[in-house]
């Protein structure tokens, strides 16, 4: 299996994906609350989950999405299929155009490639640590800022909400709330922002493929302290994460200590 014939099939999931999505209409879609954290899902993430099961994984290859039952098999795999059929479904329900269709491909624990797709802007960025990262066809790279003054930072809409982000508020950069994790990653992959972080856990499905495509952009991804994270664990929860240009890595990492 090539790293072309991987970019090939990543896609051809994300050009289907988006098809199945496209009979449901964002902002005026009925929708049920799936957990106790009030997560909402719809009949369109299930059916661009279903799509995306059925053109992505083959024999000996593992599969995790948060649409899916988790089957614990995957942890022998050495190449595991990590997706959200739909990240930020509270904005697709909302009709805020800041969700997408991410996919990601994780080899020996690493995230090796990864497209991620938003219909409602139609922004494709897709690559691999091989090939390096397109934005809509054209050749991307992480934003080459050094540290953090003047810089802007997308944050998860609901932690600003929260005040999760009001220690930032003097850190000398412009904060801008933004939906989905996977598109704020993609954005970042493309130069198109500064970078983005988490104070709050996420899952693997929220990170595997913007992970791949921020390396792979020049950018870096770690948790916060700045450690690694090796992918395709068995509990998929990650404390939190960040994902910026390689010049404001050590910035970043000191403005989000523990203070």
């Amino acid at each position: 299996m090539s790293r072309a014939e991987d970019l090939d099939r990543i896609a051809d999931g994300l050009r289907e994906a988006a098809r199945a999505v496209k009979p449901f209409t964002p902002g005026d879609v009925d929708f049920e609350v799936k957990n106790a954290a009030g997560d909402p899902l719809t009949a369109a993430d299930q059916a661009a989950d279903a799509v995306l099961k059925r053109i992505l994984p083959r024999s000996g290859e593992g599969w995790l999405s948060e649409e899916s039952a988790d089957d614990l098999a995957r942890l022998e795999c050495h190449r595991v299929w990590v997706v959200d059929p739909i990240d930020g479904t509270r904005e697709f329900v909302e009709g805020i155009p800041e969700w997408c269709i991410s996919i990601g491909l994780v080899e020996g624990g690493t995230p090796v490639a990864g497209g991620i797709y938003n219909p409602a802007t139609d922004e494709l960025v897709i690559g691999s640590l091989e090939t390096g990262v397109t934005y809509n066809g054209a050749p991307a790279r992480a934003t080459e800022r050094v540290g953090l003054r003047g810089a802007v930072i997308l944050a998860s809409r609901s932690e600003t909400r929260r005040g999760e982000w009001a220690r930032f508020g003097d850190g000398g950069f412009e904060v801008r709330p933004c939906g989905s994790v996977a598109y704020k990653m993609a954005l970042v992959a493309a130069g198109r922002i500064d970078g983005t972080w988490t104070v709050v856990p996420k899952n693997e499905w929220d990170v595997a493929a913007g992970a791949a495509l921020v390396r792979a952009a020049g950018g870096v991804v770690t948790l916060l302290d700045g450690t690694d994270r090796t992918f395709n664990q068995a509990d998929p929860l990650m404390p939190d994460f960040l994902a910026v240009g390689r010049g404001m890595f050590d910035a970043v990492v000191e403005a989000c200590r523990p203070r």
